[in-house]
């Protein structure tokens, strides 16, 4: 008698707000899984080995490098992409993210290729900590010098973190 081999999986998950459900190869990367059974392409893809960021989606409210993550681990759980930031603003259109707001304004990108890392990353460290308290740049190193950017020399990037702030304490 041999052993039934299981290749393949249907996980159920929620991204974005969106239930979504998928039957994806047992190894497939969920980098893999959002990109192309998905069609989610804002999650990019760097390094594959965990380092770079770019490819980094909340899980659960927490940030994750999805290309260490197989997409079965995610059934059943919450995931965030970057297009998943904005929200809709009952007109059928978006408002952007606050972090989002402040890439633009404070000009935090060049070709934007690490972005979508870098967005979900701070956006996630933003919206735990409590923006009644002083942001350090010690807490703004934290939430950047985990994603690798090749363009911006990252004063930018960190002017952006603190612009965000600001306007997520104001908004409160």
């Amino acid at each position: 008698m041999t052993a039934s081999v299981d290749t393949e999986r249907t996980i159920t998950l929620t991204v974005n707000g969106v239930p979504r459900e998928a039957t994806v190869p047992v190894r497939r990367l969920l980098s893999d899984a959002l990109r192309h059974d998905l069609g989610l392409t804002g999650t990019h893809v760097g390094c594959e080995h965990g380092v770079c960021g770019a490819c980094t989606v909340l899980v659960d409210g927490d940030p994750v490098r999805s290309c260490l993550m197989l997409a079965v681990q995610v059934d059943g759980h919450e995931v965030t992409t970057v297009e998943g930031l904005a929200r809709d603003d009952s007109r059928g259109g978006q408002v952007l993210h606050p972090v989002q707001e402040a890439f633009r304004e404070c000009h935090a990108l060049q070709c934007g290729f690490c972005t979508p890392g870098f967005l979900t990353t701070i956006a996630a460290g933003l919206e735990k900590r409590d923006n009644a308290a002083e942001l350090t740049e010690e807490e703004v190193d934290d939430m950047v010098g985990g994603n690798l950017c090749r363009c911006t020399g990252y004063a930018n990037i960190k002017k952006a973190v603190h612009h965000a702030n600001a306007a997520m304490r104001d908004a409160q």
